[in-house]
């Protein structure tokens, strides 16, 4: 129960201080990471497309994932002092959270549209999705923006607190770094297809429970 009141409060310092602070401008770990990430892919991935790349992919995800998680586990291992512990978690669980991110992207978008401004709205629509927004009409960019608020709110929130509930600040963070590996490789193009499946189906794995609780929180 002591440990569960623990995660509790650090859950709950960790959602204040994205509200409060959001995602760092500058410095921000998974920005380093994403550029570890293009580092690998140019050691692993060639030019060219063959369902040979896909274990490829997945020794990618493995060497970017798991020494990650693993070391942060390995130090809190190590630390002796509970209060010391208790911040590094809720430091580290704060920079895994993109709630407040989230939010500003969705306001980006819906403050033009409100305004008549399609254009501005179009050029924030395409930060936040894949596809073409040239020629999104407002009902498009609408459903676009809330499709991707739904979504990502499990990625960059309920998940992420679900896996520091099961397993504290290593899992959180694997989710997400899995998480960011799917958003840069999970696509079903002609260079992503087999590269990208082990990041995306293992992120699929990693969401599959959270997602189903996130559903149902929305429902409810």
């Amino acid at each position: 129960m002591a440990d569960l009141s623990l995660s509790l409060m650090i859950i709950i310092g960790a959602l204040l201080l994205d509200r409060l602070l959001g995602e760092p401008h500058r410095w921000h770990p998974l920005i380093g990471f994403g550029r570890m990430t293009e580092w690998i892919e140019d050691q692993l991935y060639p030019t060219g497309s063959s369902p040979s790349y896909r274990w490829r992919g997945v020794l990618a995800v493995l060497l970017l994932v798991i020494p990650l998680s693993g070391l942060v586990a390995w130090l809190l291992d190590q630390l002796s002092s509970d209060g010391f512990i208790a911040t590094i978690e809720l430091l580290g669980l704060y920079l895994c959270l993109g709630r407040r991110s989230l939010v500003e992207h969705a306001e980006a978008i819906a403050q033009p549209l409100c305004q008549g401004d399609l254009d501005q709205a179009r050029h924030r629509t395409g930060y936040i999705v894949s596809r073409d927004t040239e020629s999104l009409d407002p009902a498009a960019m609408s459903h676009a923006a809330s499709e991707s608020v739904l979504e990502n709110g499990n990625d960059a929130c309920f998940a992420t607190l679900f896996w520091f509930l099961i397993g504290g600040l290593p899992l959180a963070l694997l989710h997400r770094l899995v998480n960011t590996l799917d958003a840069m490789w999970g696509y079903r193009t002609e260079r992503f297809r087999w590269f990208g499946w082990g990041a995306a189906r293992l992120d699929d794995l990693l969401n599959w429970i959270p997602a189903r609780l996130t559903a149902v929180g929305y429902a409810l």
